[in-house]
């Protein structure tokens, strides 16, 4: 009371392993995608860390190479 397999595969299951084959090759192009931006970021947050640093450096020069400020006088409260 068996029945016979055929060789040639029926049309849904040729359909699903399409959907299939396609979502996995659409994951593995998500994946890459996903690691080419991060690494986009990562570049552009060194850049940023490092525009920022030599800035805060010359900051810094500039500040030592000024004059420190007067101190001002307190004044004195008048006695009531």
């Amino acid at each position: 009371m068996g029945t016979k397999k055929t060789a040639e595969p029926s049309a849904e299951s040729v359909a699903r392993s399409d959907r299939r084959r396609l979502a996995a090759e659409e994951g593995v192009r998500a994946m890459a995608d996903a690691e080419r931006q991060a690494i986009d970021v990562r570049k552009n947050m060194a850049r940023l860390r490092a525009a920022r640093e030599a800035k805060e450096a010359a900051d810094e020069a500039v500040r030592l190479a000024l004059p420190p400020p007067a101190l001002k006088k307190r004044s004195k409260k008048p006695t009531r």
